[in-house]
């Protein structure tokens, strides 16, 4: 159990700091896009040598999934870590709604005051390009994951720092596309508050990181034989 409470509070953490981010900072600009990419990037390494020792720090359940098909742990342990994150991202939603109810309402990412840095498609061309952007983005993230935590060909204790700075380049490409998910819970967990367009199209920013971290996986131990 300990794991599973140690996925939810990293998956709070990533999503309070990289959507709060979003919210307060806002994306309209470079200024604004940079620092939510880089708020996300900083908010993985801090959890990472946080309770990387306890879960090994996925807080994401396409990388879950990855690290499930890669044979690395069981589904049992994949579905606690799920619930967990899920759980987790929810919590973080409600807080910023909270925050946002509190201060009066704030720049959000996709231009509304309560718009808690939920993700959408219209600007990556509607949900096919959503679908294409979030795949591949996925699929280069676990990736790097998949390979830097590799006990015999892995980074070691440079991980975290490896993939932080990974999500920070794919915020960077794709925030002005889809609002950047690569992570299931992430997109859950606001789009839940927000309702409306965002819970509408919130299967896309679940499939595709799915289907990314799937391929991730297949890709991996192909490489790692």
């Amino acid at each position: 159990m300990k794991k599973y409470f140690a996925e939810c509070i990293g998956t709070f953490v990533l999503t309070f700091l990289g959507c709060g981010t979003a919210m307060f900072l806002g994306c309209g600009d470079t200024a604004g896009v940079v620092g939510t990419a880089i708020a996300f990037g900083l908010s993985v390494i801090a959890m990472a040598y946080t309770i990387g020792n306890i879960s090994g720090c996925h807080i994401n359940p396409a990388i879950t999934f990855g690290v499930v098909l890669s044979g690395r742990m069981s589904w049992k342990d994949a579905i606690g870590y799920w619930i967990g994150q899920v759980i987790g991202a929810i919590i973080a939603g409600a807080v910023l709604l909270l925050l946002v109810k509190a201060t009066g309402g704030a720049p959000a990412a996709m231009g509304s005051p309560e718009g808690l840095g939920t993700n959408g498609v219209t600007n990556a061309g509607g949900v096919g390009g959503a679908l294409l952007v979030e795949c591949i983005a996925t699929f280069l993230f676990v990736l790097v994951v998949l390979g830097t935590t590799d006990a015999k060909k892995g980074a070691g204790n440079l991980a975290g720092l490896a993939i932080g700075l990974t999500l920070i380049l794919i915020h960077l490409v794709c925030i002005n596309l889809t609002g950047t998910s690569v992570n299931p819970a992430r997109s859950i967990g606001p789009a839940l508050f927000v309702g409306g367009e965002a819970l509408k199209v919130v299967w896309v920013f679940i499939l595709a990181p799915m289907v990314g971290g799937a391929l991730a996986a297949c890709v991996w131990k192909a490489l790692a034989k």
